[in-house]
């Protein structure tokens, strides 16, 4: 038995990406992608996105902008109810569907965009950046402070006493 399938292909543009283009430095780009959408052997319904992109991020060494070719392969598989999530395949990540039952691609194309941008951004030719302290530079000892329990000792020996 073959389950029939739908597939899409096009382009976003980063632009019209709001929560993507906010963690960029452009939003100039687009988003080339292929969609399909189908159920599998058991029945569970699934979308499988292939994106790629060129996004523009700003590296956290440097602090200059650089470009970051992005490559998604991800299967989504649908869901109407979190309790479902259990059962999804293996390899499968779930996506909820509105109550329309029903999935906005857009939507679901800068999800995995956002997923696939690092949490440290950094260009890849930069050199690490070693910092050491000047020689001359010693650590002062702090000054000792009081215990300021000291008199509760003192307190606790006179009452055994």
């Amino acid at each position: 038995m073959v389950s029939a399938c739908r597939v899409f292909e096009g382009g976003l543009a980063v632009s019209g990406m709001p929560r993507l283009a906010a963690a960029l430095v452009s939003d100039s780009g687009r988003c080339r992608y292929v969609a399909e959408f189908g159920r599998d052997a058991l029945g569970t319904g699934y979308v499988e996105l292939r994106l790629e992109a060129d996004l523009e991020l700003l590296c956290q060494r440097s602090l200059e902008p650089f470009v970051l070719p992005v490559q998604v392969f991800q299967r989504l598989g649908f869901i109407t109810d979190e309790a479902q999530e259990a059962a999804l395949p293996e390899g499968y990540e779930p996506v909820l569907l509105d109550a329309e039952g029903g999935v906005r691609l857009p939507e679901l194309i800068e999800d995995e965009l956002l997923l696939a941008l690092p949490s440290y951004p950094v260009k890849p030719e930069t050199d690490v950046l070693e910092v050491s302290w000047p020689p001359d530079v010693a650590m002062e000892e702090p000054e000792p402070t009081a215990n300021p329990f000291a008199a509760l000792v003192s307190l606790k020996h006179k009452t055994k006493q």
